[in-house]
């Protein structure tokens, strides 16, 4: 399997067409969709790796980057990654053995979005 930023999509499948909550109701096959993504991040381990992706200069770190932030093993960090990659929020792209990931810059932006609030409209 290919590793690279060619295998995320565009947007995560979960927050595709996903009008901000305050604007309209969601409904429950959406509201699950969009609970799996929020539970990738709900993780204190894959909030900090994120928080810390976003941070790195350059915007992308490989995993060798992110383990001296934490005291668990290389695959643990690893496995971490792969969640929040495979959410969307990632992406990723092999050179070498290391693999490096960066944010999924229009994940974030609809994530964002997603708790924007309701604005009136004239």
């Amino acid at each position: 399997m290919s590793i690279s930023g060619d295998d995320s999509p565009a947007v995560p499948p979960a927050l595709a067409c996903c009008a901000p909550l305050a604007r309209e109701p969601l409904e429950r096959e959406r509201a699950e969709e969009i609970a799996g993504l929020l539970k990738a991040l709900a993780d204190p381990v894959r909030l900090q790796l994120l928080s810390m992706v976003l941070a790195h200069p350059g915007g992308e770190a490989c995993v060798c980057d992110l383990l001296p932030g934490f005291e668990l093993s290389q695959p643990t960090i690893s496995h971490h990654l792969k969640v929040l990659h495979e959410a969307g929020l990632l992406e990723r792209d092999k050179r070498g053995v290391w693999v490096y990931y960066r944010a999924h810059p229009a994940a974030l932006e609809v994530l964002g979005t997603l708790f924007a609030p309701a604005v009136a409209t004239a």
